[in-house]
């Protein structure tokens, strides 16, 4: 399936529907086959310990696979999660961005699945993985 939205038309219309997105998330790519976002890591985003908290990386898989469905279906605000369930599986590396890479497994009439791995920019094993289910609204005629 052709591209919709690109990486910058996605940016645009998550800066103007979705100014609660967690800040410095940005989308880096978009193919038919693979969307990158990355979230620049701040203060805000860390646990006590040091480490990025669950919710910002949930945040991040979340947003990731958003993106990914509205690159092939176009600007669909009310596309919806509708189950997600996420393995944090290492410690994310101290001082670097978080990338996600979101593939779509299925994007049907009614429903999308994506799965998401999270790596800390420049290390080779993810640090989480997140499968998501989405829900698309019917279009209206």
């Amino acid at each position: 399936m052709a591209l919709t939205m690109d990486a910058a038309a996605l940016n645009r219309f998550l800066a103007s529907d979705f100014p609660q997105l967690p800040e410095g998330l940005i989308i880096d790519s978009a193919t038919p086959g693979l969307l990158i976002a990355r979230l620049r890591i701040g203060e805000q985003h860390l646990r006590p310990g040091g480490t990025v908290s669950g919710p910002t990386m949930f945040a991040l898989a979340d947003v990731a696979a958003y993106a990914a469905i509205l690159s092939q279906i176009g600007p669909v605000a009310l596309a919806v999660t509708t189950n997600a369930s996420i393995d944090f599986m290492r410690k994310p590396a101290a001082g670097r961005d978080l990338l996600a890479e979101c593939r779509l497994l299925k994007l049907g009439r009614v429903l999308a699945v994506a799965d998401t791995l999270i790596h800390s920019d420049g290390m080779p094993d993810p640090v989480a993985r997140c499968s998501l289910t989405y829900s698309i609204p019917p279009k209206r005629g």
